[in-house]
């Protein structure tokens, strides 16, 4: 059984010897992010930038809950150049992963882990991955996940009586609609952050973004004879 909560803990180094740690809390029962708390600034705002296809509504939702959850990180790491190298240390899970790497991949992980469990609706069906949270990973390890992911729900859609998605097809049109997500989350950004890190952060995710509908059949082509 799931843990009542999981704490990831992402402990950084930067290159003029200042640290800090940027704690990411999910609920158990939800899968959904309960630390960093959301926070409303103009930028957080659901009416700035919003998504074409956001389903909110701005009489009840006044704040994008990506934006909003994304903001403390965005204070920390909105004014590091992308390309500065920082000494990063990740404990949750039951394990450390400790990596030297970019400001901007830094930022990718950590706000991957956010957007998939903030409560927007484009990307909650990433939750199952952000329990699982693997920071750092590649390309292919996350088209892998997400595929396996996936094809468990479809058995569990099956196992209740309803029709699976084995072709992938609702996965595709998930990525398709992440995209959009990514392209105007760019642009929040670009209204709150002096330096490029947490924007390219978003540029680097969307690449898996838009890399994930379609690798999906070239990698399942590359693992079968390797799974069968």
């Amino acid at each position: 059984m799931p843990d009542s909560s999981r704490r990831f803990e992402y402990r950084l180094s930067f290159p003029e010897g200042s640290n800090c740690t940027i704690n990411v809390v999910l609920d158990g029962a939800t899968l959904e992010c309960i630390e960093p708390a959301p926070v409303a600034r103009e930028w957080t705002a659901l009416a700035c930038h919003r998504c074409p296809h956001c389903p909110l509504q701005l009489e009840t939702e006044p704040l994008c809950p990506l934006a909003a959850r994304l903001d403390p990180i965005v204070e920390t790491l909105g004014s590091v150049l992308s390309h500065e190298t920082l000494n990063a240390e990740v404990h949750g899970a039951g394990r450390v992963v400790s990596t030297h790497t970019s400001a901007q991949a830094v930022a990718s992980s950590i706000m991957g882990l956010i957007s998939a469990t903030s409560g927007c609706p484009h990307t909650a069906f990433l939750k199952p991955l952000a329990w699982f949270h693997q920071p750092f990973a590649s390309e292919e390890e996350t088209v892998f996940r997400a595929v396996s992911a996936w094809l468990l729900k479809q058995y569990f859609r099956e196992t209740e009586g309803e029709v699976g998605d084995w072709a992938l097809d609702g996965l595709k049109a998930n990525y398709e609609a992440l995209h959009q997500v990514n392209i105007h989350l760019a642009r929040r950004l670009r209204t709150a952050t002096s330096l490029d890190a947490a924007v390219n952060a978003v540029v680097r995710l969307d690449m898996f973004t838009k890399a994930v509908p379609g690798e999906i059949d070239d990698i399942l082509g590359f693992l079968r004879p390797r799974l069968a």
